[in-house]
């Protein structure tokens, strides 16, 4: 029987799963499926959790989700064809949802099936090589620390690009006596109330972080973009500036020759197209 080995159980994998299991509820004849999660549950990105650095296991943590995220584009965009949030809720929602309520309809659109029994939770996948004809994927049981492979004829690789941060260098980082984090990192804006924030970044990570963090009580944010501003209206206490030119002790100096006072720089720049299990001729090269 042909083999599938799905690495990822977030939306992506979770969407390859539910299409194989309505395939088979149509009379189809589907392969024998193996789905590989590194988490201990599915839901990919939107499984929250507190933990960075590295899970119990010593795995680099994952995902970038922070507690009280908002979707940043409409539940219209984002509804799946063959599930709406209509049929999910019972009822009309709004368009902007936050965190827990796009990860109850994710999660609800493959928990009316058995597909849980296809995936290997805590389950690291080590390396994948082709050879003979095969995928031979190699993957780790994080709980009882062993290796172990299998064949596959196909392998669907499904775990997104937004979990290995890309960190630039600037002058005076080291000598920065504050916080210096990346948004993968990011969970809550409480810890930085009463502090001057600096956010570097222009995209939708540094919207909403640096929004979130004055909500929170930041006693400044200031946004520093390297290209293009996002040119929004921003509410008292914000700011946004052009490109970080260098640290000095507490005090963040930028291009454009403003000055500010920094307990913590967040980071919002952006992710490495990273995938270290698969062995170097399956990958693909920018």
């Amino acid at each position: 029987m042909t083999k599938v080995a799905i690495i990822g159980a977030g939306p992506c994998g979770l969407s390859m799963l539910r299409a194989f299991e309505l395939a088979e509820k149509n009379g189809e004849k589907i392969p024998e499926i193996v789905c590989f999660e590194k988490q201990e549950d599915w839901g990919g990105l939107w499984n929250y959790n507190w933990r960075t650095g590295s899970d119990q296991y010593g795995d680099p943590v994952h995902n970038s989700m922070y507690r009280y995220l908002w979707s940043n584009g409409p539940k219209e965009c984002l509804e799946f064809a063959d599930y709406s949030f209509d049929e999910h809720f019972g009822k009309a929602i709004p368009s902007f949802p936050p965190r827990a309520v796009l990860y109850d309809y994710i999660i609800g659109r493959v928990s009316k099936g058995k597909l849980k029994s296809k995936i290997k939770f805590n389950t690291r996948v080590v390396n994948t090589i082709y050879k003979n004809d095969k995928f031979e994927v190699s993957y780790q049981d994080k709980v009882n620390d062993k290796v172990l492979k299998d064949n596959f004829d196909f392998v669907v690789v499904s775990t997104g690009h937004f979990s290995v941060p890309y960190i630039p260098e600037y002058e005076g980082m080291n000598s920065f006596p504050g916080r210096i984090m990346h948004s993968h990192d990011f969970r809550d804006a409480e810890e930085f109330r009463n502090k001057n924030v600096i956010v570097l970044g222009s995209s939708y990570s540094a919207e909403d972080v640096a929004l979130q963090c004055n909500k929170y009580g930041a006693k400044s944010v200031t946004i520093g973009y390297r290209h293009n501003p996002m040119g929004f209206k921003w509410p008292k206490g914000m700011k946004e500036v052009h490109y970080l030119d260098r640290l000095e002790g507490k005090k963040a100096i930028f291009k454009d020759g403003t000055e500010q006072e920094a307990d913590v720089v967040i980071l919002c720049t952006g992710y490495l197209h990273h995938f270290p299990f698969l062995e170097e001729n399956l990958q693909l090269k920018n």
